[in-house]
């Protein structure tokens, strides 16, 4: 027996129009790559995405074709990402920041008919476009008269303003199965190459309303929303589609992320909440240091892709009044993970115990499940102290990785990677990911703990933990550190500092000081050429 309810079919497209009609006069702010704020109404973001849609129907792209961007955070953007997935073809988001290599490598593996591409990448298309078989021509996100010179390019290239004044500005859209994939995005490819995440609309439907719930992020239309983190890292968190399904209004700010113009358009703006990885607000919390400008209207950031730093809570909360939310998530789950809320039940902590628990990644919402196992699968307590493999499941979890005949499932669960723990309020700790566990003497380290006690030192821009081999223990931690301008911070005073935090035998043995942590590109720190610089200096 079925329910005898509507069965109105699920596109996210539905979702642009709903806020161009109940929230038509919405702004969509961009930062844009030319220079200059551009504006513009949910009511005209709809209208352009349906041309554009037209268009490419025009050229030729049908269901489940893909087509790739590489974009940054901007009105065009977002229109592609509508009226692509709109017609039923696939929206793949490529990482500009990958190496060349690799962006050949995910490109060809998508087999992408066609790339809408910002201008800041026009060399690095023209030179890759010769290795790319699949792409029959590139649409440059932009006016006529800022169209790169093109002569001699391997494929046809056309102007993204061009094609949506050619577009007509109305459509039919198809009807879609639940389950039609509607976008694509690969791994950061940290342990070897990318794999790619093939979304559905109704993941991505149930993933947007999950992170719209007040304890989630909370998004509303009388917010203003700063979509920091990037449209081609993980789904841009959902934030793409729980914006305008909202009727929030939405902030871009295209390639500029550098502290000061962050600070310029939270204030310009109004922005009450933001979302980004931790080293844009480290940016942001080094200008504001300047006493330039606070931050009047901002009411809470979201902090995503790697562990938040106790001293950043800190310091956002007592020096801006603003409101740390921590985010776990990853590529695998749209991302929505956990958030770090606390419930009525943690009312009678002290403070002490509330920022510890702020510190860690948080509780799931209703749509995700999680439980930690030994390594013979058994379910482990959650008593926030034993830590074991991360396992997870739900309606936007992957089953399996694109183009793969396997499941990556093992007994309806997807293997995280990561180690951690659960407490009795539910909290889950990443302690560390299982390839960055540092195994000493039969004990385990962990990675996170000590970068994240060291990242809170005066004097420490960002820093970096890894085992290094060791002829007695096995491994033993070592710590990169790279100073803050002006800093002097000794090895002893960090040591001298970490041994109020940690257990003798989980001291690093060696600090280094580096000009520079290298970084993936999602902004995480980078291990692997960290472990082949260092990962034998013990041995020494």
């Amino acid at each position: 027996m079925y329910g005898l309810m509507q069965r109105e079919p699920i596109n996210l497209v539905s979702i642009l129009g709903h806020a161009a009609r109940w929230h038509p006069h919405q702004e969509v702010v961009t930062n844009t790559v030319e220079g200059g704020i551009h504006r513009q109404s949910y009511s005209d973001t709809y209208v352009r995405a349906t041309r554009l849609a037209n268009r490419l129907q025009r050229y030729g792209i049908e269901k489940g074709d893909r087509v790739g961007t590489l974009g940054w955070n901007t009105y065009r953007h977002l229109e592609s990402w509508y009226a692509i997935a709109g017609i039923g073809a696939v929206c793949h988001t490529v990482n500009p920041r990958l190496f060349p290599e690799q962006i050949k490598l995910i490109v060809n593996h998508a087999q992408d008919r066609l790339l809408v591409v910002d201008l800041t990448f026009a060399d690095l298309i023209r030179e890759a476009l010769p290795d790319l078989p699949s792409v029959e021509a590139v649409i440059f996100m932009c006016r006529g008269d800022d169209m790169p010179d093109v002569g001699g390019w391997a494929r046809p290239v056309y102007c993204y303003e061009r094609w949506v004044g050619e577009g007509e500005d109305r459509i039919e859209w198809p009807a879609l199965a639940h389950d039609a994939a509607s976008s694509l995005c690969y791994t950061s490819g940290t342990t070897g190459d990318p794999k790619g995440v093939l979304y559905s609309h109704r993941g991505n439907l149930l993933h947007a309303y999950a992170l719209s719930m007040p304890d989630v992020l909370g998004i509303a239309a009388n917010e203003t929303l700063l979509m920091v983190v990037p449209m081609f890292h993980a789904n841009s968190w959902g934030l793409a589609y729980a914006g305008p399904m909202a009727g929030a209004k939405l902030v871009l700010p295209g390639p500029h992320m550098d502290g000061k113009s962050i600070a310029e358009l939270i204030n310009g703006e109004n922005v009450t909440k933001a979302a980004a990885v931790p080293t844009v607000w480290t940016m942001l919390l080094g200008h504001l240091r300047t006493g330039e400008t606070g931050l009047d209207s901002l009411k809470e950031v979201g902090i995503g892709g790697s562990a938040v730093p106790r001293a950043m809570i800190e310091e956002f909360r007592n020096d801006y009044g603003v409101n740390v939310v921590h985010i776990w998530g990853m590529t695998e789950m749209t991302p929505l993970g956990t958030v770090s809320r606390p419930k009525p039940s943690m009312a009678g902590l002290g403070d002490e115990q509330l920022l510890l628990a702020k510190c860690k990644q948080g509780r799931v919402p209703f749509g995700v499940d999680m439980k930690i196992v030994d390594d013979a699968g058994r379910a482990l307590p959650h008593d926030g102290r034993t830590f074991g493999r991360l396992l997870v499941k739900g309606p936007w979890t992957i089953e399996r990785y694109y183009r793969s005949d396997e499941s990556a499932l093992t007994d309806g669960w997807f293997d995280t990677g990561d180690i951690a723990t659960i407490d009795e309020h539910g909290f889950m700790q990443v302690t560390d990911r299982s390839k960055d566990v540092i195994k000493s003497g039969g004990e385990w380290i962990s990675s996170v703990a000590i970068e994240n006690a060291v990242m809170g030192l005066e004097g420490v821009e960002i820093a970096a933990c890894i085992g290094a081999k060791h002829p007695k223990w096995d491994e033993r931690p070592i710590v990169l550190v790279k100073r803050g301008a002006d800093s002097q911070i000794s090895k002893n005073e960090i040591i001298g500092e970490l041994s109020a935090h940690l257990a003798k035998w989980q001291l690093p043995d060696a600090i280094v000081f580096v000009d520079a942590i290298p970084l993936t590109a999602t902004g995480k720190i980078d291990k692997k050429p960290l472990r082949a610089a260092y990962g034998n200096c013990l041995l020494q």
